[in-house]
């Protein structure tokens, strides 16, 4: 089971959240979610559990628990698909109108 951790404090890294989540089971993998142009955490991980079981125990015992000062966020991490998204935004301009002047008129 794929866990979603949020709301970390920016100086927790993956071995602080596998061991967080070791108390209550085997964990096959723990990421923290760093910002692609500086590197820094962005608050937010993943924590990977084999045992559906101990993973539900993990979620039920750290969501809202206080973790280096800050109050986690745990939950089952959902699929990117379906994930809500916001509005959209295109930066691409409004308009229309272009074509070929000359259309409208007799030749």
């Amino acid at each position: 089971m794929n866990i979603y951790v949020g709301n970390l404090p920016y100086s927790v890294g993956a071995e602080d959240l596998r061991t967080l989540f070791e108390n209550y089971g085997s964990v096959t993998g723990a990421f923290v979610i760093s910002d692609k142009a500086t590197g820094r955490s962005r608050g937010f991980g993943f924590v990977e559990m084999d045992d559906e079981n101990e993973a539900r125990t993990g979620i039920e015992s750290t969501n809202g628990a206080l973790f280096s000062g800050r109050t986690l966020v745990v939950n089952e991490a959902r699929p990117r698909d379906e994930q809500p998204r916001g509005p959209r935004r295109d930066f691409r301009g409004g308009g229309g109108g272009g074509g070929d002047r000359r259309s409208n008129r007799y030749e």
